[in-house]
């Protein structure tokens, strides 16, 4: 018997097609299979009954579909969806994860969240999904990585994250997706890099997202930004967590900045935009009397225009035991306005599910916490 080593996720149409043609089925056969996964949502192989018996079994022995239990689901007022999923045996030979905690462990833990538009007219679905168990940045104000890093996604956990998303009753199909879960994606490269190729694949071999309707979102390493742009054939949007204009306060905000300069970083964005053509997302996450006032928002002026991008403002959400506040919707709006009348093109992102903890690492953080 084979080992449970295959992800569906995690592998091409050729490669999905050579997978049956080893066990002496015909190629075809992948597409049928494929069908049922992507298109039905089918996750054992014992329903897919257009299927020989045989490869039904060989496909319940020797591949992954769902690795990942759903420990926690929430459902906010504004329709926004998060699920916290434990991955499966860190044992089993199949696990993307080096050693990890046991069943019920956060260390085993990560978060995805569907958000929908608010336009009632619009069909846009958007999946944050991580990247990592954990986060080895350790930005002072995000719960993601109060623990640190204790492990990587493969390439078909990331895209099942998704695929989850998408079984969500009333969801359907996802239209959008961004790296800003858990977790650094560019310290993940590989994986992050195939799962992108997997979710832009058509169906039923992918998921049939459009390239430019996908965000990787980064804390900056400009090695990686510039791998990112030379290998990845798929026209991805970069953003930049920027979230201080100067190398000082973000050395404090984001330890990793410790190895980089704001200067590089933003040397490395533009050497992007030369090579791909698309334009560079910074978000600057506004923390109360920290980096909302008007000097910051004049320095943000400065650095934008030294590229071509676009300003994403983002409202803090609290997390319990941290010291940063959320803040004044007048120091958002007045920071907003001192871009624009600059002429900086600023938008001040929409604040989704905060009634679930939606952000980042906060319901894996409340998981972890003691009770009491």
């Amino acid at each position: 018997m084979d080992h449970p080593t295959d992800h569906v996720f995690g592998m091409s149409a050729d490669e999905l097609a050579a997978w049956c043609e080893r066990r002496g089925f015909e190629a075809y056969r992948a597409k049928q299979f494929m069908a049922h996964v992507v298109e039905r949502g089918v996750d054992d192989p014992a329903a897919w009954h257009n299927l020989p018996p045989a490869l039904r079994k060989a496909a319940a022995d020797a591949m992954h579909i769902r690795t990942g239990d759903t420990v926690e689901h929430q459902i906010a007022t504004d329709g926004t969806q998060k699920l916290l999923i434990e991955w499966g045996d860190p044992s089993a030979p199949a696990s993307a994860l080096p050693v990890l905690g046991q069943q019920g462990d956060p260390t085993r833990q990560t978060e995805c969240v569907m958000i929908p538009s608010l336009d009632p007219g619009s069909s846009r679905k958007t999946a944050c999904i991580s990247s990592q168990v954990g986060c080895p940045v350790g930005c002072r104000f995000c719960a993601s990585g109060l623990s640190g890093l204790d492990g990587n996604l493969s390439a078909g956990r990331i895209v099942e994250q998704v695929w989850q998303l998408e079984r969500l009753p009333g969801v359907g199909r996802i239209s959008n997706v961004v790296f800003m879960g858990m977790g650094e994606p560019l310290s993940n490269f590989n994986a992050v890099t195939d799962a992108i190729r997997t979710l832009t694949r058509p169906r039923p071999f992918g998921l049939g997202i459009g390239g430019r309707k996908i965000t990787v979102s980064t804390v900056g390493l400009p090695k990686y930004i510039n791998r990112l742009a030379a290998e990845l054939d798929v026209p991805v949007t970069l953003a930049l967590s920027l979230h201080a204009t100067s190398d000082e306060l973000r050395r404090e905000l984001i330890p990793w900045s410790e190895y980089t300069t704001i200067r590089e970083l933003l040397d490395a964005c533009s050497a992007w935009f030369k090579k791909t053509g698309r334009e560079i997302t910074l978000e600057y996450t506004l923390l109360g009397g920290t980096n909302d006032g008007t000097t910051d928002a004049k320095e943000l002026v400065r650095l934008s225009r030294t590229l071509r991008a676009n300003v994403n403002l983002i409202r803090y959400n609290e997390v319990e035991g941290l010291p940063y506040r959320r803040p004044a919707d007048a120091a958002v709006h007045g920071f907003q306005a001192v871009l624009r009348e600059a002429g900086i093109n600023c938008h001040i992102r929409a604040s989704r599910g905060r009634d679930i903890a939606a952000a980042c690492g906060q319901l894996r953080h409340e998981h972890e916490a003691p009770s009491g």
